[in-house]
């Protein structure tokens, strides 16, 4: 009996001390979570729940049978064919960009991701007034070819899908060079060289070995930008004409002009499923990179 009482004792304390442990714990979070609740999932639920009623406040899912027919329908399409192109060229310039800064040395690797890197810390309305500038009948890039007698010279590079292209990859490419910059540098060139030393050429290394191993990362950047392109404003706003309406402009003409907030909520809904499924992607994609890496090791 007393050795049952001795046996339970030092259990006792143990027991307290975790319980007291939780609840610091449940204290220390609690700020977070109410923080988290109050600016994510009030805002998310509170849009939610408005793009599920009607004027008189009944329960419809009009707005998003209004979201995916008509107008909105091509909007929709427009946001993710002017999306894909922009992760598409995104990815072409990150990647040749990236693939020439890893092979500089630590000094200038170092100065040219500072090139990259520092456009990004100016505002993006400044940057896409710039592009404005230089895409202009009159501007540097018109004026450039004009003195080189190309043919067709000026071009029209504003107000179409060309412009907003134009505008959302310089946009993403600062995203996509820090990534897969990061990759790349993060190959172990001895197996290149190992295979270069087995009498394998440069196509043959890059596209079995090279490519497979940045493959994820390019996943992963590609669809970083499309995500990022999906919901942009600015530049889609300030350099595309009407027939390159993405749904953040949609939205802002809802609420600004029509008034309509109901239907601004449910173009919002699907925008975020829409981002949440890319989301989704990345990680999947993430993670099966990881496990062949873990295979492959």
């Amino acid at each position: 009996m007393a050795a049952t009482l001795t046996s339970n004792a030092p259990a006792r304390p143990r027991k307290l001390l975790a319980s007291r442990r939780t609840r610091v714990g449940v204290l220390y979070a609690l700020p977070v979570v109410v923080y988290l609740l109050v600016l994510f999932v009030y805002p998310i639920f509170s849009t939610l729940l408005l793009s599920l009623k009607n004027a008189d406040g009944s329960f419809t899912l009009h707005w998003y049978a209004d979201a995916l027919t008509g107008v909105n329908l091509s909007v929709l399409f427009t946001t993710l064919r002017i999306s894909a192109e922009t992760a598409v060229l995104s990815l072409v310039f990150g990647f040749v960009l990236a693939q020439a800064i890893t092979r500089l040395k630590p000094v200038w690797a170092g100065l040219a991701m500072l090139v990259v890197v520092v456009p990004h810390f100016v505002s993006a309305l400044v940057r896409t007034y710039g592009w404005i500038i230089m895409l202009g009948d009159k501007g540097l890039v018109n004026e450039t070819l004009t003195a080189m007698s190309v043919p067709g010279a000026p071009f029209q590079l504003l107000y179409n899908e060309l412009g907003v292209v134009i505008g959302t990859t310089s946009m993403m490419l600062p995203y996509t060079v820090l990534l897969l910059y990061g990759v790349m540098r993060g190959v172990d060139r001895r197996l290149l060289a190992a295979a270069s030393s087995m009498g394998a050429g440069k196509v043959t290394i890059f596209r079995r070995i090279y490519l497979p191993l940045v493959a994820p990362g390019l996943a992963s950047a590609g669809l970083l930008s499309f995500i990022l392109s999906l919901g942009y404003y600015i530049t889609p706003a300030l350099m595309g004409g009407p027939d390159q309406t993405m749904i953040a402009t949609l939205i802002n003409q809802q609420v600004t002009k029509d008034n309509q907030w109901n239907g601004a909520a449910a173009q919002g809904v699907i925008l975020l499923v829409l981002t949440l499924a890319g989301l989704l992607l990345v990680k999947a994609v993430t993670s099966l990179g990881a496990r062949k890496k873990r295979s492959a090791t």
